[in-house]
């Protein structure tokens, strides 16, 4: 009997000891509706009518898609709303997307195509819209804006917004580059954040309320076991699914905010390649002086091999490019804003005539959120100075938002 009570002591032991485990583990926003638990369950929901902003990489720590989530909880979906590349991400950067059906009767109604704001008049037939999207972490992928545009929307009718949070996958990287000023606002920046701004999509949400939507009725679903403090592929469960068709791996993300400004420039960032933000090139560019001038800068965490790639999309379709592959060999000491600038510079320097800044200067200034970066450059700025005139209005950012992150 003694031995009997002493295993059913350890049987005891072990199963708390696997509760607090499971109390720390990481779960998505989501997973709270998903499991029944947490501070919003199918109550927020109960009696409602509701909308949701998702698409087919939203899914729960268990691999199932938000909107079935719903679905088998009881709570009364009437239409589901995508945001750019689609509910089935599979269209390009910029292309339109046409309104869909899935599960045989339930619409899915696109929020990029002739509209990028969600009809008023669905909205009425709602209570509750709430928004599940895997964002990447930098300003000028549109998943914010359309989150932006909802809230905006929201608030006119008069019904609730709710957010299921997800990671930044790239939290740890460094935040910076410029602040996007009023006058720059656009699709590619609706939100008046740092280029690389650190927050979570709840986190974000939060910060439009207070800034813009003060009277907006929201409500952030919180994760379970996140951290600032780590990259996406760190969190004990985390499943990448690729957000975006070029956005395939966490490399890519991590790589995105470096390469990203150059969709506004005549050099590819490496769409139709097998490594789409990881290559950069033209067919004017000599790849080894490009690397060579790059290696200059002695940039931290990154290196730079000479490379040769056709692309099968966007720019150069079927035309051999020269240029260089861009490695990550250090996350911890890597900064995308610095590297971005370098490689900037140095294709200025190189091919200030092929770059085309001047020509795509409106472009370039909406994704940058100022025409200070793209005039640095041209103008050859040393690259402290203009890191450091990006620095200040971030620095007083942080200050005027020293509240704004949910999580350690």
């Amino acid at each position: 009997m003694k031995l009997l009570a002493r295993i059913a002591t350890i049987f005891l032991l072990l199963l708390c000891q696997q509760g607090r485990l499971d109390a720390a583990a990481f779960r998505y926003g989501i997973d709270m509706i998903a499991s029944g638990d947490g501070p919003c369950t199918c109550k927020t929901f109960t009696g409602k009518r509701v909308g949701l902003i998702t698409n087919a990489g939203a899914l729960s720590i268990r691999g199932e898609p938000s909107w079935q989530a719903f679905v088998r909880r009881g709570v009364d979906l009437k239409f589901i709303m995508a945001p750019e590349h689609g509910f089935a991400l599979k269209g390009a950067a910029g292309e339109e997307i046409g309104n869909m059906v899935i599960a045989d009767t339930l619409k899915v109604y696109s929020l990029y195509g002739s509209s990028r704001k969600p009809d008023p008049e669905l909205l009425k037939k709602i209570d509750v819209l709430a928004f599940d999207l895997q964002d990447v972490g930098t300003r000028c992928y549109t998943y914010i804006s359309t989150m932006k545009l909802a809230m905006e929307a929201c608030d006119k009718v008069g019904i609730k917004f709710v957010v299921f949070d997800r990671p930044n996958p790239v939290a740890p990287l460094p935040v910076g580059g410029f602040m996007l000023e009023p006058s720059q606002e656009s699709f590619v920046g609706a939100a008046g954040l740092p280029f690389l701004h650190g927050m979570t999509v709840g986190e974000i949400a939060l910060w439009l309320q207070k800034s813009r939507f003060p009277g907006l009725s929201l409500e952030v679903v919180r994760m379970r076991g996140y951290s600032h403090r780590k990259f996406a592929d760190e969190l004990d469960g985390f499943r990448f699914v690729a957000p975006s068709p070029n956005i395939r791996d966490l490399e890519a993300a991590v790589l995105y905010p470096a390469t990203v400004m150059l969709e506004a420039t005549a050099v590819s960032e490496g769409r139709g390649t097998e490594a789409p933000f990881g290559l950069i090139g033209a067919p004017f560019i000599d790849a080894d002086a490009m690397k060579t001038e790059l290696e200059r800068f002695t940039l931290p965490g990154v290196e730079f091999v000479a490379a040769r790639f056709t692309p099968s999309e966007s720019k150069f379709v079927g035309r051999p490019c020269s240029g260089v592959r861009i490695r990550v060999i250090d996350r911890a000491s890597f900064d995308p804003f610095r590297t971005s600038t370098a490689i900037l510079l140095s294709l200025q320097k190189l091919y200030p005539q092929e770059l085309g800044l001047s020509r795509n200067a409106a472009f370039f200034d909406r994704l940058a959120g100022t025409s200070r970066y793209r005039v640095m450059i041209q103008k050859q700025y040393p690259i402290g100075a203009i890191l450091e005139a990006a620095s200040g209005p971030v620095a007083a950012f942080d200050l005027s938002w020293p509240d704004r992150f949910l999580y350690p």
